[in-house]
């Protein structure tokens, strides 16, 4: 197993600068918000664990984690929602 810091030796290009991007605090924080939020609504009934389903901010701010800004929606639906918002933009 590779030390920390280190990776495996058939590693790609690709999946080393994916890895570095995972292992910087700011994303850390960006996907513990994710994480909470999502088990917020579990608890909630609203989402249930393997149903497919995503929290939806629904003005595209990430930051923004009022109850009024998310909605469940299938993850088919809000990933090409949020593709679409990235060309517009």
């Amino acid at each position: 197993m590779p030390k920390r810091g280190q990776f495996k030796k058939g590693a790609t290009k690709d999946s080393i600068r994916q890895r570095k991007f995972n292992s910087r605090p700011a994303q850390k924080k960006r996907r513990a918000a994710r994480n909470k939020d999502r088990r917020k609504a579990t608890r909630s009934g609203r989402v249930h664990k393997g149903d497919g389903k995503d929290i939806d901010h629904k003005d595209f701010n990430p930051k923004n984690h009022s109850d009024k800004n998310k909605r469940v929606v299938s993850r088919s639906k809000n990933r090409a929602r949020n593709q679409h918002a990235k060309r517009k933009r």
